[in-house]
């Protein structure tokens, strides 16, 4: 790599990185500007992705879909695309894709919003049948000052939804002035050269990682914890020369309730895994991820059909998707397995927080405790701003010690956390590995599952419910699986 193309990619990762930092410490909501669950990428002319930010690992690997589909809009420099509809590009409702014209190729940034509408505070219900009950459905749509009405309008806080919308605009005017210099200083022609020699260096990097594994064919399946019953994800991997092949075949059919998976999350599951058996400290760009296949029959739990319900689907199923695929290649334990969502609102506040918990251990170190897995990157809303800024009380947050499976490498613990609620408002919780826990790997045990109390009696895997002033909910995240 020449001197000038480590400067080029370094400067469009800079910008990718700059867009993240406005929009965070512009947000309104906490779960933006505490726990950053955003992300942001600059991708060519082509709609081809070339740098991103190192932010949430299933916002970014659905990005290109959403570009594909605002291009077909025809957008024109300065133009701003605005959607979340998971079956065009989006992962769910509440995760608000920009996707916006600079002058040479589009800026995209993707914030979860707190709430979008639908049946529950939060936009995170338990029980969700169809797409429709989750909140407010946007096709790729130029974004006007109409459409933001229109926005803000079917959400439970239009204030706050606004100011986060327009802190995602201000992270987009930020990346097209910083294009526009970078072509003012190197020459458009030479900025244009740069993106498709760093979409072929990602490419050729990976093809390379992938040809020194070892040809052949694996699988493995798993189950998640639908509200009725469990639903197993069955994949088959193989890796042929300098390419891998991802296949669901099997995958039992798509959830009745809101497990489902659209294809983008599904691939976005699958780079990740690739990306971290090859290279994971190559800067990722959408070449990365061209030496991957992923088929899966249409109708299956990974592969949902609109109007299919999905906001678990883009954190839960997308979360067992890279465990299906590790246990396949059997190079580490699993991991918690889960993001263990918790949304909590009524008319005043809508809060939302995903929550860490034991990473598996692998064949040279123990898991990490308390940390968010996998297709989570998150970090947790601290004690002070969320007493701060909401009616609810922060009684315990804590390791789980001890449970993470034992081996001779041990998986890291999960955590306990307790909230009390100082007033009347909905909950609901979406979470996985609370009747099976994360798979020990080699002979090492697996790790403790989570388990979900409110006023000390135990719940489902999946809760929405009343709650009263007072009310407290407690969340021991699982530990994972011990190696050895």
């Amino acid at each position: 790599m020449n001197v000038e193309l480590q400067v080029i990619g370094s400067s469009l990762r800079a910008v990718a990185e700059e867009m993240g930092a406005v929009l965070i410490r512009s947000a309104f909501s906490a779960n933006i500007k505490e726990r950053r669950d955003c992300s942001t990428a600059i991708f060519d002319e082509s709609g081809r992705m070339i740098a991103q930010a190192e932010h949430i690992p299933v916002h970014l690997g659905a990005m290109p879909d959403a570009v594909a589909a605002a291009m077909a809009l025809g957008l024109s420099k300065g133009q701003v695309c605005i959607l979340n509809d998971p079956y065009t590009g989006g992962t769910h409702l509440p995760d608000v894709t920009l996707v916006s014209r600079t002058s040479l190729g589009y800026a995209v940034s993707r914030a979860h919003h707190a709430d979008v509408g639908g049946m529950e505070p939060a936009s995170l219900p338990a029980f969700s049948r169809e797409l429709y009950q989750e909140g407010l459905i946007i096709p790729p749509t130029l974004l006007t000052e109409e459409v933001e009405q229109l926005f803000v309008a079917n959400a439970r806080n239009p204030d706050e939804r606004r100011g986060d919308l327009r802190a995602q605009i201000s992270a987009h005017r930020l990346a097209e002035r910083r294009i526009d210099e970078l072509c003012a200083r190197r020459g458009r022609e030479r900025i244009a050269a740069a993106m498709d020699e760093l979409y072929a260096y990602s490419e050729r990097m990976v093809r390379a990682a992938i040809a020194r594994l070892p040809d052949g064919t694996w699988s493995a399946e798993d189950v998640v914890e639908a509200v009725e019953g469990e639903l197993t994800i069955r994949a088959t991997i193989q890796i042929a020369g300098d390419e891998i092949y991802i296949d669901f075949a099997g995958t039992d059919a798509q959830d009745s309730y809101n497990l489902n998976c659209p294809m983008s999350v599904t691939r976005s599951a699958c780079y990740f895994v690739v990306r971290c058996l090859t290279e994971p400290d190559l800067p990722a760009s959408g070449g990365a991820f061209a030496p991957v296949t992923v088929t899966a029959p249409e109708g299956c739990l990974v592969h949902a059909l609109s109007p299919a319900a999905v906001v678990a689907g883009n954190t839960e199923t997308s979360s067992r998707i890279v465990d299906v695929l590790f246990r396949a290649i059997g190079d580490r334990a699993q991991g918690q397995g889960t993001m263990n969502n918790v949304a909590l609102g009524n008319d005043h506040f809508t809060y939302y927080e995903t929550i860490g918990g034991g990473q598996g251990a692998c064949a040279d170190a123990d898991g990490p405790s308390g940390v968010h897995v996998a297709m989570s990157n998150t970090l947790i809303t601290p004690v002070e701003a969320l007493e701060l800024s909401y009616p609810m009380r922060v009684e315990r947050w804590h390791l789980r010690t001890g449970s993470g499976g034992a081996g001779r490498h041990r998986g890291g613990d999960g955590v306990v956390r307790e909230l009390r609620v100082l007033e009347d408002c909905r909950l609901s919780v979406l979470a996985e590995r609370r009747a099976h826990g994360p798979g020990g790997e080699n002979g090492g045990e697996d790790g403790a599952p989570g388990r979900t109390l409110v006023n000390g009696e135990e719940q489902p895997a999946k809760v929405t419910k009343q709650l009263r002033a007072g009310d407290v909910v407690r969340i021991e995240t699982p530990g994972g699986g011990g190696f050895g």
